[in-house]
């Protein structure tokens, strides 16, 4: 978030304060996905970091519906990551990164997956994150999400994504520059 133009405090009174209450209501609606959490302690981490409010604002207007799925032992750290059914509809038509954007001569989509989350202040989701979040409840059953790829496969024009199909979960490998309308991305923030 470029604090710069943004007037935080006056973000804070409107939208921060309702984005909260979002947040909030997830948290205690979805106790399964971080059962050793509490929400004053998330509460208070988040208004410490002010400028990680607006990337879990972004996550929520494209419809990713961050929740809390971890906490870092070490530093306290909540994971955010997209807890939305289906891949967030506001990050689709999307192929994998700027390499591939720029490989696109005819029809090229709108934008990668890479660049809108470095616009965003988010990550992409990786292949452990994505398998751990399958575990609360099946999501990406009628779409597909990127996912960080290694970058021996990038090298080689790939990049990975996932879904959720025949009761299982399955991590496969598509050409960087290919999109559909069926496919985004999930992020993740540690904040």
């Amino acid at each position: 978030m470029n604090t710069e133009k943004v007037d935080l405090e006056r973000w804070f009174s409107s939208e921060g304060k309702a984005l909260l209450e979002c947040l909030k209501k997830r948290f205690e609606t979805n106790t399964s996905r971080h059962e050793t959490c509490d929400w004053p302690s998330v509460q208070k981490r988040l208004e410490d970091r002010p400028e990680k409010l607006w990337s879990l604002q972004q996550m929520e207007r494209t419809g990713g519906e961050p929740d809390v799925v971890a906490q870092d032992s070490a530093t306290g750290a909540f994971l955010f990551v997209d807890c939305a059914r289906e891949s967030p509809a506001g990050r689709r038509s999307l192929c994998y990164d700027r390499a591939a954007l720029d490989s696109r001569k005819k029809f090229p989509p709108q934008n990668s997956a890479q660049d809108l989350a470095r616009e965003m202040g988010v990550s992409l989701l990786t292949e452990e994150q994505y398998l751990d979040l399958q575990k609360f409840a099946p999501i990406d059953t009628k779409t597909s999400s990127w996912l960080e790829s290694p970058e021996a496969i990038r090298k080689r024009g790939g990049a990975l994504f996932g879904d959720y199909r025949f009761g299982r979960v399955f991590i496969y490998h598509n050409g960087a520059e290919s999109y559909y309308a069926a496919r985004g991305f999930r992020a993740s923030l540690l904040i």
